[in-house]
């Protein structure tokens, strides 16, 4: 559903939560995976209790999209891409002429 209702380049990931309860486990880490892998979905297991790949989870999702954007799959101007970017200042930060040092004289130092 979320794929016929987004943006075709949506990012989804599926999170297999309680990965510290292994021995209450009730679905395979590898039939997780490979539901994951039919249905083109990036998986990994987490632990909300110990924190484990809890982080990592977002950190692969912004990765992902910030690949796709870098590809040219995912225009933030566009409108309906399902992405924008944020505060005007912020893309400054990203942007190629920002990666020089600045000139002695544009120094504020």
């Amino acid at each position: 559903d979320a794929r016929m209702l987004a943006s075709q380049n949506i990012v989804i990931i599926l999170c297999g939560n309680k990965k510290d309860l292994d021995a209450d486990r009730e679905v395979t880490f590898l039939e997780a995976s490979r539901f994951a892998q039919e249905n083109e979905l990036m998986f990994l297991e987490t632990s909300a209790l110990t924190g484990e790949n809890v982080e990592e989870a977002f950190v692969q999702c912004a990765r992902k999209i910030l690949n796709k954007i870098e590809s040219g799959e995912l225009d933030p101007e566009r409108m309906g891409s399902g992405i924008q970017y944020g505060d005007a200042a912020l893309r400054q930060l990203r942007s190629p002429r920002r990666a020089q040092a600045p000139s002695a004289q544009e120094c504020g130092c």
